[in-house]
C-alpha cells in the first residue's frame, strides 16, 4: 500500500523502454499530511471519549455497545498509523523497515476489522428485527457478538500478514520509500481476492440485511426499534461513503493506465482526495454514536460526577483547614 510518491506519474514507452517523468500538476502531499494530523487528533479524542463512556456506563452487556466498543478499538488502531503516514507525506520514509511492515499491518487490520464488525452488526440486527430469532435470549446474542468480534480480529489480522511481509523500504535516489515489493500480477490477484472477500462481499450482506430491516421497521408495529436501527445504519453508511470511493478507485487503477501526464496527474489528485475521505472515517463513529440519548446521559453523568468529586475534595480541604485554624 503506497502512501506517497515522488512523481505524479511515470510513463513507459514499450518500444524503447524509456521512462518519461511528468511534472506534478498539484502536490497533495502537504495537504494530505496536514489532514492526517488533524484526523489523528479528532479520532483519538472522539474514540477515547467513546470508550470511556462505554466502560463507565457499564452497558457492555448490550450487544450493540459491545460491537461499538470493538469498532472504537479498530478506529484507534487505524488512527495510530496516521502520524507516521503524515511524516511520510510531508517528507519521506524515515523509519525502519519493521515499522513499515507493522504500520501496514495495523492499517489493514483497522480497515477490515471495521467492515467485518459492521457486517456482524447487520446480521445481528437482521436476526432480531426481521427473523425474530433471539429477541429475548440476551446470552445467545452476547455469545454471537463475542465470537463475531474475535473472528473479525483474527480474519483482519490474517489478511494483513501478506501485505506486511511484502512491504519493503527501498531507496529512490536520495529518499526512502515504503512500498510493496511483490510482483505486479501477484499484487493484482491478491488485491482482487482480498477486496472481493473483505469489502464487496460484506457490502452485499449489509445491503441485503438492512434492506430487509428497513422494510420491517417502517411498519407501524415496529417503530420502537426505529431509533436504534437508524443509528447503526448511519454508522454503516458512513463507512461505505468514506471507504467506497477509495476502494473503487483502487480497483479502477488496476484496469486503467493513464495515457499522458495530464491524465496521470488528475488521477493522482482524485486518488489523494478519496484517500483523505477514507481516513476521515475513523472520526465518524464517535460523532454518530454520541447521538444516542443514553450515551449522552452517561456522558453528562460522568461530567457531573467529576464535578461533584472535585467539589467534595475542595470541601474536604476547606474543612481540614478550618480544623487546623480552630
Amino acid at each position: 500500500m503506497e502512501f506517497n510518491s515522488t512523481v505524479s506519474g511515470g510513463l513507459v514507452d514499450n518500444s524503447t523502454d524509456v521512462v518519461f517523468l511528468c511534472d506534478e500538476i498539484f502536490d497533495f502531499n502537504t495537504i494530505s499530511g496536514v489532514f492526517y494530523i488533524l484526523i489523528f487528533i479528532f479520532s483519538v479524542t472522539g474514540n477515547c471519549l467513546l470508550l470511556l463512556v462505554l466502560v463507565i456506563s457499564g452497558d457492555l452487556k448490550k450487544v450493540t455497545n459491545l460491537f461499538v466498543l470493538n469498532l472504537a478499538c479498530s478506529d484507534l488502531i487505524f488512527t495510530v498509523t496516521l502520524p507516521f503516514w503524515a511524516v511520510y507525506s510531508l517528507h519521506h520514509w524515515v523509519f525502519s523497515e519493521f515499522t513499515c511492515k507493522l504500520l501496514t499491518a495495523a492499517y489493514i487490520v483497522g480497515v477490515y476489522s471495521s467492515i467485518l464488525l459492521l457486517t456482524a452488526m447487520a446480521v445481528d440486527s437482521f436476526l432480531i428485527v426481521v427473523l425474530h430469532s433471539w429477541p429475548r435470549n440476551s446470552v445467545k446474542r452476547q455469545r454471537f457478538a463475542i465470537v463475531a468480534s474475535v473472528a473479525a480480529w483474527v480474519i483482519s489480522s490474517a489478511a494483513s500478514l501478506r501485505d506486511a511481509i511484502n512491504m519493503k523500504v527501498e531507496q529512490w535516489g536520495d529518499i526512502s520509500i515504503c512500498v510493496d515489493s511483490s510482483d505486479g500480477d501477484d499484487v493484482n490477484l491478491g488485491y482482487y481476492l482480498q477486496v472481493s472477500l473483505l469489502f464487496f462481499l460484506p457490502l452485499a450482506i449489509i445491503v441485503f440485511c438492512y434492506s430487509a430491516i428497513l422494510k420491517t421497521v417502517l411498519q407501524p408495529s415496529n417503530r420502537k426499534r426505529y431509533r436504534t436501527v437508524v443509528v447503526v445504519l448511519c454508522i454503516v453508511v458512513a463507512f461505505f461513503i468514506c471507504w467506497g470511493p477509495y476502494n473503487i478507485l483502487l480497483f479502477v487503477e488496476t484496469l486503467y493506465k493513464p495515457e499522458d501526464c495530464n491524465a496521470s496527474g488528475r488521477l493522482e489528485i482524485v486518488f489523494s482526495i478519496c484517500r483523505i475521505l477514507a481516513h476521515c472515517h475513523c472520526c465518524m463513529n464517535p460523532l454518530l454514536y454520541m447521538h444516542s440519548q443514553k450515551l449522552q446521559r452517561h456522558l453528562k453523568n460522568c461530567v457531573c460526577c467529576e464535578k461533584a468529586e472535585r467539589m467534595n475534595r475542595e470541601r474536604g480541604i476547606g474543612s481540614t483547614l478550618l480544623l487546623f485554624r480552630m
